[in-house]
């Protein structure tokens, strides 16, 4: 049997291959400055003790703690939605799956505003307003975590999609042949080897959350100790003129980002065969 072939580009000591490749990474290199540069310009601006002392402050640790725990609720809630979706649109076909797979976009391309404003008018109708007589939602902690979740869920949809596309369905079709019903099959087969997606889909979908702001700002609204979290914090401190706590905040959402994102390369990377 031959050895398989690499997908990496061979390349070649001639000069217009250097000069290409040389191009390439200068652009590159350019993007990479940018955001170094964005980086660089916050943690210069404030210290490590206004980081500390901003972490002090009752409003914004109450915002902290309501941004873990609304991230925490939102990825869970994700992953559960993610995984049936992923899974039905990258083994099944029937009709109107086109349709539906676009619907299943518009939270990515929608502005974030119009997803607020469209969470605010659907509770404002009958099927609305009787939700929330028996669960108060809009400007309510739940429209924190309904709103993360609007647009969290749809990168967790296209996570779980492309895990589930990448798994042979060879294996479920020996276990349905050995016995297994199609669900048997499903968790006992390709559920666990779908684990490295669903860590990439839950971590994508908390950090989405966690940088969510518009929706939150319509539909939630940026109430001191009621529904504000770490992006409203932001907000708020910049419209009291706190320059530095808004860039103390900042670094600190930076820091949960490069920490998620850091998860997501060590564990959630596909084992190489």
């Amino acid at each position: 049997m031959s050895a398989p072939a690499s997908s990496k580009p061979i390349l070649t000591s001639r000069a217009s291959d250097r000069v290409f490749i040389a191009g390439l990474a200068l652009i590159g290199a350019l993007y990479l400055f940018l955001i170094l540069a964005m980086l660089a310009a916050d943690a210069s601006f404030t210290t490590p003790w206004r980081i500390w002392e901003a972490l002090g402050s009752p409003e914004i640790r109450y915002s902290i703690k309501l941004s873990l725990i609304s991230c925490c609720v939102t990825s869970l809630l994700s992953i559960w939605f993610a995984v049936p979706i992923g899974y039905v649109m990258s083994r099944f076909d029937f009709p109107g799956k086109t349709v539906i797979d676009a619907i299943l976009d518009i939270p990515i391309v929608l502005p974030p505003l119009v997803v607020g404003l469209s969470l605010l008018i659907l509770f404002q109708t009958s099927v609305g307003r009787w939700i929330e007589e028996i669960i108060p939602i809009t400007y309510a902690i739940p429209s924190v975590i309904l709103a993360q979740f609007s647009v969290a869920c749809a990168f967790s949809v296209r996570t779980m999609r492309g895990t589930f596309e990448q798994i042979s369905p060879r294996g479920e079709h020996v276990a349905m042949t050995l016995g297994c019903s199609c669900a048997k099959a499903f968790w006992l087969v390709a559920l666990p080897e779908a684990r490295r997606g669903m860590l990439t889909a839950a971590t994508l979908a908390w950090a989405r959350s966690l940088g969510e702001f518009g929706p939150i700002l319509v539909f939630s609204g940026a109430t001191r100790f009621k529904t504000e979290v770490l992006p409203t914090t932001v907000f708020l401190e910049l419209s009291v003129g706190r320059l530095e706590s808004a860039v103390a905040v900042s670094l600190l959402m930076v820091i949960a980002a490069a920490v998620v994102l850091m998860v997501v390369r060590i564990f959630g990377a596909p084992k190489s065969f």
